[in-house]
């Protein structure tokens, strides 16, 4: 398996005193892929579902919570401030908070069975850059805290999708594609109606929090 590396306006930082704490708070994509995260069994449909629910723009991070059938039980979406430089902590405490609204903690299982995902949209091409590696480490952290499994993590961008450290990816959707049907992204199981998401398309509109 192989990783590109592109540098990233949004996460590039000058050689000061922080710097030492910011790459602490990031992983580079050997960590990542070391670190046992579970496959998606259709990364297609969850990105094209996600897509479709949330209708993401540049900057826009979508989390979501998956059951171990990897169906949709909640999903929150939110854009990344520009003027908060590309710290892990900072991602970290966005989705954290986040997932607080969306659904409770599984902190008192002593095994997660609940997983979650991130999809993230930005300009640039498929490969690695620190901004990335930065919602990594804020996945992983906020998955720790809110007793959840960390899942994927997904970039969205003009030229697709990319599940980066398994290196499965699409051209569909893509960061300029327009909005589809919740009936063209099922994954062919019974919905389950919760209220914190999943459920039917008009449940999933109402609970899919922006």
């Amino acid at each position: 398996m192989t990783f590109g590396f592109a540098p990233s306006a949004a996460s590039s930082l000058s050689a000061s005193a922080g710097s030492v704490n910011h790459t602490a708070r990031m992983l580079e994509p050997a960590e990542w892929a070391a670190a046992g995260i579970p496959l998606l069994r259709s990364p297609r449909e969850v990105v094209s579902g996600l897509h479709a629910r949330h209708r993401p723009t540049p900057a826009t991070a979508v989390v979501a919570v998956l059951d171990h059938e990897e169906r949709l039980t909640a999903s929150a979406s939110f854009d990344r401030r520009s003027t908060v430089a590309a710290d892990g902590w900072e991602f970290r405490n966005a989705l954290l908070a986040h997932l607080r609204r969306v659904i409770p903690h599984d902190l008192r299982r002593r095994t997660p069975v609940r997983t979650a995902v991130l999809l993230y949209c930005r300009e640039g091409d498929e490969r690695w850059t620190e901004e990335d590696g930065a919602w990594m480490w804020g996945l992983r952290d906020a998955c720790t805290l809110h007793g959840l499994r960390c899942g994927a993590y997904i970039t969205l961008t003009r030229g697709g999708w990319q599940v980066l450290g398994e290196g499965r990816g699409g051209r569909s959707p893509t960061l300029l594609s327009g909005p589809s049907a919740l009936a063209d992204t099922s994954t062919g199981h019974d919905p389950v109606p919760l209220s914190t998401g999943g459920g039917s398309a008009d449940a999933l509109r109402r609970s899919a929090a922006r």
